[in-house]
């Protein structure tokens, strides 16, 4: 049979994951011609595990980029349907003092450097979010119980073979790892890059809002209240929900130390046990020395979860590659792609930025020379491949690079923080040393307003000697 007489076969992506990092990229691969996308699910059905997941700026405008309108509506505009919640007061964040309540500090103000209302930072209910992205795929492109076991390249055939845990396989041209924070597809790349606990446990709530009316002077924003050892964040979120979580820290290298109460989670039974059920009175206890507004706003969280943070080194490329599978065939977004633990509350915009950079990049660079009457892509098409992976990591890597350096300096703050706390030696942390700290924490804002087109644009322009064309910029406004 001649080349130009074989059947046409289109270029397919699989994704291991159908979170919100493989989801976004789904959406944003939706309807290119010649391509075939398939979503390969661990889990027995699509629901996501998790608490709360804020999106700044730069994650709602990749939500409207990518056409997911359903998820930027917001209780003010409809209180039952809405899915997340904006402070009404353009902040993104207040910082409360853990004693008096009083607000010590607040995030820079999106109302007044003009960023629109339905960019602002919002708050959601995660399995939300996961059903707002899931309604714009079809069902049939996203297969369940398909864990990722590993990958090899047949060169006769010229495709990838993924295997999976069930022992069955699936082709593809280009692996895609969207399977978050513990992902399979990066460690069977790059073993060393398996997370490390950073000390750090989170007490995740979420609840019906009724929960929490009756308490009075409860502030209706997102708010961070700081004390010596631990935080306490609690917010409004979509769909009359409520989170509350708390997070106290310790050594992660001395974890039998680690025991949170006689009576309450042994530390070492949690290190490993993600999503494990918590013990309310504990949360109590350990807030039972706070203000007043706090002590009730604990005392009516009904159930919570118990969730280790971990977080990784910076890969050396996102463009991964092995002695049996070439450069230019696997790469990684969100959470895969940088295990950074969910500081700054930066987790889902990262994904969702990751997701569109990916696509834009495959828009511009590969698409227009897929071959749409052979039998597989030509020579020319996996070297555009390649290219097309290249820009995708000159987009986004430095960026999140910097975002693991900034967290692990932190993490190492408050691990050196607690162990001279537990000297003798030590001098206690003053009132007004605490203050200070909150005032001069990170300012977030380079995370939350990044502009991910503009830095697209400009890598596109270093690499092709052009600027890339208006549906590079707006996925979906071409389709």
């Amino acid at each position: 049979m001649s080349q130009e007489a074989q059947p046409s076969r289109p270029f397919t992506v699989a994704v291991a994951g159908a979170g919100i990092a493989g989801l976004a990229l789904a959406i944003a691969l939706k309807d290119l011609p010649g391509v075939r996308v398939d979503l390969y699910e661990r889990a027995m059905q699509l629901r996501e595990i998790g608490a709360s997941i804020a999106l700044g700026p730069n994650g709602m405008r990749s939500l409207e980029r990518l056409g997911v309108h359903n998820a930027l509506v917001d209780t003010a505009d409809d209180p039952e349907q809405g899915l997340s919640f904006r402070n009404a007061s353009g902040f993104p964040m207040v910082y409360r003092h853990y004693k008096t309540g009083e607000v010590v500090s607040t995030d820079r103000s999106q109302a007044d450097r003009g960023i629109e209302r339905r960019h602002w930072t919002a708050r959601y209910y995660r399995a939300h979010l996961q059903e707002a992205l899931a309604a714009h795929v079809d069902p049939q492109q996203i297969h369940l119980n398909k864990a990722f076991a590993g990958v090899a390249w047949d060169g006769a055939a010229n495709h990838l073979v993924i295997t999976f845990a069930d022992g069955t396989t699936a082709t593809a041209d280009l692996l895609v790892g969207a399977d978050g924070l513990h992902s399979r597809v990066r460690t069977f790349f790059e073993p060393s890059s398996r997370p490390v606990w950073t000390g750090a446990l989170a007490f995740r709530s979420v609840f019906p809002r009724s929960h929490v009316a009756h308490i009075n002077d409860l502030p209706h924003e997102a708010t961070h209240v700081w004390g010596p050892d631990r935080t306490l964040f609690f917010s409004p979120l979509g769909r009359d929900l409520y989170t509350v979580v708390g997070q106290l820290q310790f050594d992660p290298d001395a974890p039998t130390q680690a025991t949170v109460t006689e009576e309450g989670v042994q530390l070492q039974d949690t290190v490993s046990a993600w999503a494990a059920q918590g013990n309310v009175k504990t949360l109590r206890r350990l807030y039972a020395t706070w203000g007043p507004l706090v002590q009730r706003l604990v005392a009516a969280v009904p159930h919570t979860q118990l969730y280790p943070n971990s977080s990784s080194h910076a890969l050396p490329t996102w463009v991964l590659s092995s002695a049996t599978v070439p450069a230019g065939r696997v790469t990684l977004v969100g959470d895969a792609a940088h295990a950074h633990g969910g500081a700054f509350a930066t987790g889902g915009s990262l994904a969702l930025d990751d997701a569109w950079s990916l696509g834009a990049s495959l828009r511009e660079v590969l698409v227009p020379v897929l071959p749409q009457n052979k039998a597989g892509p030509s020579t020319t098409a996996d070297r555009r491949l390649l290219l097309a992976l290249q820009i995708y990591e000159a987009t986004r890597k430095a960026h999140t690079d910097r975002l693991l350096q900034v967290v692990h300096a932190a993490n190492a703050a408050r691990v050196a923080r607690l162990r001279a706390s537990q000297t003798h030696t030590a001098v206690p942390e003053t009132d007004e040393q605490l203050r200070e700290r909150i005032r001069t924490r990170e300012d977030p804002t380079w995370l939350h307003e990044h502009d991910v087109t503009a830095v697209f644009a400009n890598v596109v322009r270093e690499r092709q000697g052009r600027a890339p064309t208006e549906v590079n910029l707006d996925v979906q406004s071409k389709l």
